[in-house]
């Protein structure tokens, strides 16, 4: 097992729930009131300096239903961790925005498409569906084919808002400059 697999054991016990390696990727199961001690302990102590992502997994049919899963890497790019917490549906979970400001929008998406609530997030609010929008679409029940809208502005078939304008690729341009939105007009 990894050394900062057994340091995290040795610092927290029992709040380790379990842990995992597969392919040389570490997995650590931590209890959800642990979980912001774990990542602040993880930058601070262990070098894990940069949050790759935040996501979640609705598990439906299990309790707790949801998991909270966490990718950590150092800024060189040296070790990996990945840290899973349970989440039962009427759990909020600690904002770790305190401890890596690229936090916020993970968790406002995350928030946003589970319906997951972040204690002591600065903004939390929707980031992808509009506000007011009574439903989570990554979880398990919603169907696959979305649930109709009164909001008809809202979802359209129109023309894109930006067509023809100056974030929009050429892919068929030969050369980057000509292909790229960002390199036009810089060289």
């Amino acid at each position: 097992m990894s050394p900062f697999v057994t340091k995290l054991e040795s610092a927290f016990g029992e709040k380790i729930l379990g842990k995992k390696e597969f392919r040389g990727e570490h997995t650590v199961l931590v209890e959800l009131s642990a979980l912001h001690d774990v990542m602040l302990h993880c930058k601070e102590q262990l070098g894990f300096d940069f949050l790759l992502d935040i996501c979640s997994v609705d598990h439906e049919s299990v309790h707790p239903r949801f998991e909270m899963v966490y990718e950590l890497a150092s800024v060189d790019d040296s070790q990996h961790l990945r840290v899973k917490a349970p989440v039962a549906e009427d759990e909020d979970v600690q904002s770790v925005v305190d401890i890596w400001k690229t936090a916020d929008w993970h968790e406002r998406e995350v928030y946003d498409m589970m319906g997951i609530k972040f204690t002591d997030h600065p903004n939390l609010k929707r980031i992808l569906m509009w506000e007011g929008y009574p439903y989570h679409p990554l979880r398990k029940e919603f169907p696959l084919a979305g649930k109709p809208t009164e909001m008809p502005d809202v979802a359209f078939t129109g023309v894109a808002p930006m067509e023809g304008g100056p974030f929009v690729t050429s892919s068929t341009a030969t050369d980057t400059v000509a292909r790229e939105p960002r390199a036009k007009g810089e060289s």
